[in-house]
């Protein structure tokens, strides 16, 4: 009696189980194209396709020759302004107000060409924005490039990092939500994968009538893709 009364309950448990078919391609958790925002001629490239990098490791930079000499003034300039106040503060109850004015204006202004010259000098260095793996590139030494028209140089991708892009169809809306179990095969392989879901879109495509989900993910190759399905809760 009580094999049948558990048999009986297992069954109603698998009956309100309910699971929702969903295909899924795979995407770099992070990624980003590079480019520019200077005009000049490619002086170093440091890195090629498939070169894994820090955050901020320089990728490439521009001749900056220029640039660097004027920067490096500006900062004399400052050094002497930086004096210049320290020596007026100390007696500004002495001296013409408008004196002291003068040297203030001095000091800031010379802060700010410093500034300047610094983001100038930037724009002509390109730094990886995170830790990850370089999967594109289409500049060599010697290019000419141009901050008015921006041209993607480098791409960048998370080393390690992926997500699931899932696709569900719309009539389950209620029913998949972050926090579910997501079963899955990679096309090509027959092994097995779970994963959970941590992001559900809050909107359908108006041309499939499909939902999309979000399940993170290790090392599988960017651009495969499989399917699987999403365990849910009867209701």
């Amino acid at each position: 009696m009580k094999k049948i009364i558990l048999i009986f309950l297992l069954l109603v448990s698998f009956l309100q189980a309910q699971n929702v078919y969903a295909t899924f391609n795979v995407v770099a958790q992070k990624s980003a194209n590079l480019a520019f925002t200077a005009s000049g001629i490619v002086k170093n490239v440091d890195v090629d396709i498939g070169s894994v990098v820090k955050k901020d490791q320089l990728l490439a930079s521009l001749e900056n020759a220029d640039i660097k000499a004027m920067l490096q003034k500006t900062k004399i300039v400052l050094k002497f302004a930086t004096r210049a106040l320290k020596r007026e503060e100390k007696i500004k109850n002495l001296i013409d107000a408008s004196k002291y004015d003068k040297v203030v204006s001095n000091y800031e202004n010379a802060k700010a060409s410093v500034a300047y010259q610094q983001a100038l000098y930037e724009k002509t260095i390109l730094k990886a924005p995170f830790e990850g793996v370089i999967y594109d590139k289409t500049i060599e030494v010697g290019d000419a490039v141009s901050g008015m028209m921006l041209k993607t140089v480098f791409k960048i991708q998370s080393l390690h990092d992926r997500k699931l892009i899932l696709e569900f169809d719309q009539k389950y809306h209620g029913k998949v939500k972050a926090g579910q179990t997501f079963e899955y095969r990679i096309d090509g392989d027959t092994k097995k994968y779970k994963g959970i879901i941590t992001k559900v879109y809050p909107y359908a495509n108006f041309n499939n009538r499909k939902i999309k989900a979000e399940v993170k993910a290790k090392d599988f190759t960017v651009g495969l893709f499989g399917d699987g399905m999403i365990h849910v809760d009867g209701q």
